[in-house]
């Protein structure tokens, strides 16, 4: 595997990571403020939004890099949205793209 696509997998590993967290704390943050009127998490939103806007940019770097289709890319940008699902596509990303690498290295 090269150094960028690893640079690349690495980047958009701590993304889906950061995004799955930031993910949670917004659905307790809709909670907290639909729920129970509380609005000590209101900050969030904006935030978690430029997190997302982050996460996008790795997945489309990693997708140019590994050459998927842009069906693969969307559907992987997709992921970040759903909660928890962007833990599962980070672990499913990781093993397609380290086995990918393997073969190349090996083939």
């Amino acid at each position: 595997m090269s150094a960028q696509v690893r640079a690349a997998l690495r980047r958009f590993k701590v993304m889906a990571v950061v995004v799955g967290i930031g993910l949670l704390i917004l659905c307790l943050e809709l909670v907290l403020h639909y729920g129970f009127g509380n609005e000590s998490l209101a900050w969030w939103s904006p935030i978690h939004g430029m997190l997302y806007m982050l996460y996008l940019v790795s997945t489309v770097d990693l997708g140019f890099k590994v050459r998927w289709p842009m069906r693969k890319i969307v559907g992987v940008m997709l992921a970040g949205v759903v909660p928890f699902f962007s833990f599962v596509m980070e672990r499913k990303v990781a093993r397609e793209v380290e086995s990918r690498g393997a073969d190349i290295l090996t083939g």
